[in-house]
């Protein structure tokens, strides 16, 4: 969280010019937004984890303290001052922290507080006295910090990333184990019809800019970044077969035009999970898998594995013959869907979350708007952790 999120614009029509030093004015276009910090004194908020606003508010309320000490460059006046302390210790009570015992609860008691200690004539005696208040504290959220992130990624998928094979177009592709001992795939057949991806994945996962430039130094060296984007996008679209995927996809992708849209994690369609070489329909072989092939998948910043499934008839029904006016309908199969969870399960026990889309759903006037919410909500979840 950044401490910018502290604050909000003055409006032109009230700005005020505030004196700072003799000769010294400057015109104050923020100020603090004093209903948050009251809304944090109360309890958390609903898209902010407490851990993440108490090392802002730790970082700002450090920042300004010096900045009083130093440059007289605060952000804060005295009465907001006041309220971001006590907001400061409501956060680090939730987080069952001790809180930092300031001997002043604004600038102008700082102020006081070093005049009264030997502080007025160096400007890093008064660094060092904010850094030996609040420094401990900024030191233990960051220790909280990193336990949170080690729990977190401890159940996250096992294994290591090697490489992506997806996006086949036209006849699917057969795979073949060509070094069991390194693990090592190649693809025997159809390996022009699809797209494999085996750079090393970077840290923040795999974004859509880090993706279009794979496929800008495979494919398109000579095109600029913006041209060879719309070359693998519509590579992407065309793997497609179904309309609901299809919307999926779209509404996705229309984050990209958006500023630092090429910063969000590419979703990844019709990504090959496994190869399975006894086909389920021959019935000769129990170990046959049920899913070779996820719909999409996003790697994403904090290390998840996002797969996002879109489920049509086909999915939990048989088909019946069509009618007589040439429709086609379904008969639900428990067998169908018991496959298909029981799938789910290995895949959440494996360390990936999944979601499911009817495709029913996604085919109504307001599929794009259920598609472009639930995407909203996702991102924020799983957002690059702030250092």
């Amino acid at each position: 969280m950044d401490t910018d999120e502290f604050f909000r614009s003055t409006p032109e029509a009230i700005v005020e010019w505030s004196h700072l030093r003799p000769g010294e004015w400057v015109c104050q276009l923020w100020e603090l937004d004093v209903e948050l910090m009251e809304e944090l004194r109360f309890g958390p908020l609903p898209s902010r984890p407490d851990l993440d606003v108490a090392l802002s508010l730790t970082r700002l309320l450090h920042e300004d303290f010096v900045s009083r000490g130093t440059h007289h460059d605060e952000r804060m006046n005295d009465e907001e001052v006041a309220l971001a302390v006590k907001a400061h210790r409501a956060v680090l009570d939730r987080l069952g922290m001790e809180t930092p015992k300031l001997p002043f609860r604004h600038h102008s008691g700082f102020f006081d507080y070093w005049r009264k200690n030997d502080m007025s004539g160096s400007w890093q005696a008064r660094r060092d006295c904010i850094e030996e208040l609040l420094g401990p504290t900024r030191e233990a959220l960051d220790e909280l910090r990193e336990i949170e992130y080690e729990q977190r990624f401890k159940n996250g998928p096992r294994g290591t990333f090697k490489n992506l094979i997806f996006a086949a177009v036209g006849p699917k592709p057969k795979i073949v184990l060509r070094d069991a001992v390194n693990n090592d795939v190649e693809i025997v057949q159809n390996a022009d019809n699809c797209l494999v991806y085996s750079d090393p994945l970077p840290a923040h996962g795999l974004t859509w800019r880090q993706l279009v430039r794979w496929w800008q130094a495979d494919r398109t060296p000579s095109a600029d970044e913006r041209t060879a984007a719309d070359a693998l996008y519509r590579h992407l679209y065309r793997s497609l077969d179904s309309l609901p995927e299809q919307t999926v996809l779209h509404t996705y992708c229309a984050r990209y035009a958006e500023p630092d849209g090429f910063e969000l994690p590419a979703l990844i369609p019709q990504v090959y999970l496994h190869y399975d070489p006894y086909t389920r329909k021959s019935g000769a072989h129990s170990g046959a898998l049920y899913r070779q092939r996820m719909d999409f998948l996003l790697l994403t910043p904090d290390r998840s594995r996002i797969v996002i499934e879109v489920d049509g008839a086909h999915h939990y029904g048989t088909k019946n013959k069509p009618d007589t006016k040439g429709r086609s309908t379904y008969t639900a199969s428990p067998e169908l869907y018991s496959e298909m969870v029981a799938e789910d399960r290995r895949l959440r026990l494996a360390g990936y979350e999944i979601y499911r889309f009817g495709g029913w759903e996604l085919t109504r006037p307001n599929g794009s708007q259920i598609i472009s919410d639930f995407f909203t909500e996702l991102l924020a979840r799983h957002k690059k952790p702030t250092p």
